[in-house]
């Protein structure tokens, strides 16, 4: 027989589910020691010096594209993928709006025209992707360019890949808090405050569209030849090192023999040369000086 009456205190208490943590009670991750992140960046773009040359032997044909929200993480990555490479054959594409000539032409003529000949590796900050983020978003093309872009991009990619182009694909993902939290880093940051925009600024109330946006393309384009690899861009330091040390494993890369140098023992001296006076030349004024004190002066 079933008791349908009250219960002692200890019975009648049930356990409710816990409630999930807010993201913002979360516990973040530990962040890597700097001495650590110093040591793995300096390895690793001592790999992208041997990647450079590498392509350049081979006369291979590298394209990156960078994309993801404003602020996420891809400028300072690309920064320090490129900062010990020779800009003559690593180099970045970060085009501005189109002009009115360029809207005339085929969506993707204007990228093509940065693509890399052999020997070369180009980094996009930014790509042929406008239309499937900001453009679609914004309003900045038509429905139909939006649906003609999701229909010809993966015949667009597949065309660049069987040209024998290396194509690699980094979405870095940040959340709309550490979004948030970098865009009011930008507003009193002397060096950085160009980095806002009224686009920016927009892109904060329009997070909703920009996610379906983002996973309306990731349907269309992230495909077996030509896949999507998510950075997670939260910390940045971690988001630089995964995405260098996961691009690195992707090719299949090894080290080119260096030429030898040999410096002589000694220069050949003429004695024929007499350097110009002083005066006749125009040197910058010594700012330096102006930031030393009397004890640094004397040396």
């Amino acid at each position: 027989m079933t008791n349908n009456g009250p219960a002692d205190d200890t019975s009648a208490k049930t356990k409710q589910p816990k409630k999930a943590k807010s993201p913002k009670a979360q516990k973040s991750p530990p962040k890597i020691p700097n001495d650590v992140y110093e040591a793995e960046m300096f390895r690793l773009q001592t790999e992208f010096v041997k990647l450079q040359e590498w392509v350049r032997f081979s006369g291979a044909r590298i394209v990156v594209i960078f994309e993801g929200r404003d602020g996420a993480g891809k400028g300072g990555t690309i920064k320090r993928i490129t900062e010990y490479l020779n800009p003559r054959v690593a180099r970045i594409a970060a085009l501005p709006a189109p002009n009115d000539r360029e809207r005339g032409q085929w969506y993707y003529q204007r990228y093509i025209a940065q693509l890399p000949a052999k020997g070369e590796i180009v980094l996009f900050d930014r790509s042929w992707y406008n239309r499937a983020g900001v453009e679609k978003v914004m309003g900045f093309c038509t429905p139909q360019e939006h649906a003609l872009f999701l229909r010809q991009t993966p015949i667009f990619e597949q065309m660049l890949i069987e040209e024998g182009i290396l194509l690699r694909k980094y979405w870095f993902s940040v959340s709309d808090d550490e979004q948030l939290r970098r865009f009011r880093g930008r507003l009193n940051d002397p060096v950085r405050q160009w980095k806002l925009s009224p686009m920016d600024v927009e892109s904060l109330n329009r997070w909703e569209e920009y996610s379906r946006a983002k996973d309306e393309m990731m349907v269309h384009t992230d495909t077996p030849g030509s896949s999507w690899f998510v950075v997670e861009s939260d910390i940045k330091k971690h988001a630089r090192l995964n995405m260098m040390a996961h691009l690195l494993s992707t090719i299949d890369y090894h080290e080119v023999e260096s030429p030898i140098y040999r410096h002589p023992a000694h220069r050949e001296i003429s004695g024929n040369y007499q350097r110009p006076p002083r005066e006749l030349s125009t040197y910058v004024p010594d700012h330096v000086a102006t930031l030393m004190g009397p004890k640094e002066k004397a040396g």
